[in-house]
């Protein structure tokens, strides 16, 4: 792992999320419902992923369905039971956000759930993305106290998104984790971490496995008019998270070799400076 950049796997099952620690991940997001763009995972999805993690922090997704993140109170109501859920099964953290009907962070509503985390670590998600001003909704979340927004920049992909993710950073100041996530893989999360300067990353890393299913019926799919791949599975591949913290490792280290560069100039200045001083007296 490298020394200051930090990966968080998003795993849509538990064998994901045991994937993602065997590759070395600092954190999984356990979610379901990923074509929703992922929603509040079972129970006994917690409670194993809480079981079999303990190299790996585990977050999990409070999202009570897919589409729009305008919560009605029944809406609420579930998402508190489930924020007790997650912390009564040991999460490190919870992942959430809430927006008012003119696009602005839901203030009331976030209050709430807050009061219900305890001492776990609140991200807020890309519910972010759909706000109609990012910046006063960043300043919005801080003074809620959460620890990271996840965002793609407000664009389709976090690569397009790096001019509104850097002027975050700059703006958050060490306030609050700004964690890039959409399309981030280990060809461009070297690229996303040295143009924005964020230091967390989210992606999901998965690759497809066929089906060991034998007996297969062509007729019938469970997604309805959905099209779903019956017989795949996607599944986090480790080796794809392996990757990714190869290129932030190579990013860490010239950093710190310019931190170090940086601090020996500094020396040396003040060094002259001393010897000018001595010199003068």
């Amino acid at each position: 792992m490298s020394r200051k950049s930090k990966i968080e796997i998003c795993a849509n099952s538990v064998e994901s999320a045991i994937k993602a620690q065997e590759g070395g991940a600092y954190r999984v997001e356990l979610c379901a419902g990923i074509p929703e763009g992922g929603t509040t995972p079972p129970f006994g999805d917690m409670r194993m992923a809480r079981q079999l993690l303990q190299q790996t922090k585990l977050h999990v997704i409070i999202r009570p369905r897919g589409g729009d993140f305008l919560y009605s109170p029944l809406e609420q109501e579930i998402m508190l039971h489930d924020i007790k859920v997650a912390r009564q099964l040991g999460a490190d953290g919870v992942v959430f956000g809430c927006l008012t009907a003119e696009g602005d962070v839901d203030m009331i509503a976030m209050k709430k759930l807050m009061n219900a985390v305890g001492d776990m670590n609140v991200t807020f998600h890309r519910a972010f993305d759909m706000c109609k001003d990012p910046k006063v909704a960043l300043e919005q979340i801080i003074e809620l106290g959460c620890t990271r927004i996840l965002t793609s920049g407000q664009e389709a992909n976090a690569v397009k998104g790096i001019p509104l993710l850097k002027e975050l950073v700059e703006q958050a100041d060490g306030r609050i984790i700004i964690m890039p996530g959409c399309g981030v893989n280990p060809n461009n999360i070297r690229q996303i971490a040295e143009e924005t300067g964020a230091t967390e990353f989210h992606f999901s890393g998965r690759s497809s496995y066929e089906s060991e299913m034998i007996f297969r019926n062509p007729k019938v799919s469970m997604g309805g008019t959905v099209k779903i791949e019956e017989y795949q599975r996607d599944i986090t591949n480790p080796e794809i998270v392996k990757a990714a913290l190869a290129e932030l490792a190579l990013k860490d280290e010239k950093d710190e070799l310019l931190e170090k560069k940086e601090k020996e100039a500094k020396a040396r200045s003040k060094k002259k400076k001393d010897e000018f001083d001595e010199d003068e007296d």
